[in-house]
């Protein structure tokens, strides 16, 4: 069975953004890209929102998101009600974002990170579960 995963990013994430598409295609994923479709500049809540909304509204269990730094789309994802968008610039922090805050978007800093270290945050993040407990009380105070 395909795993599903949705994907979005700025002009700065787009080179990086296509590599990981073909990444996650090529490790059996179906994967939905809800832009940009060139490095022309854009503004990044134009796909953070639509990431962010298909996890929200059921559409899709986990998301990946890219611009130059990761923090504005990190902080747009964030908005949205039920959605845990983690900044990760390496494996360790992508793993404890999944592992203890339940996250289920992952936000990648293009301009900080080679395609091989994004390759390795998207695995830790994806192949990573939560381990509830004590963490799952912390994740049920998060939400205002």
């Amino acid at each position: 069975m395909e795993k599903q995963v949705v994907i979005g990013s700025d002009h700065a994430g787009f080179e990086l953004k296509e590599k990981m598409i073909a990444y996650l295609k090529a490790n059996h994923y179906h994967v939905e890209d809800f832009g940009t479709n060139s490095p022309d500049s854009v503004d990044y809540p134009d796909f953070a929102h639509p990431v962010a909304n298909a996890i929200e509204n059921g559409n899709a269990p986990l998301g990946i998101l890219i611009c130059g730094s990761g923090v504005g789309v990190c902080i747009t994802a964030n908005k949205h009600v039920g959605i845990r968008a983690a900044l990760a610039w390496t494996k360790e922090v992508a793993t404890l974002g999944r592992q203890h805050n339940d996250a289920n978007i992952v936000c990648l800093p293009a301009r900080f990170i080679d395609e091989s270290e994004a390759k390795g945050i998207i695995d830790a993040f994806l192949n990573t579960e939560f381990e509830g407990g004590r963490h799952a009380t912390r994740v049920g105070k998060m939400q205002c």
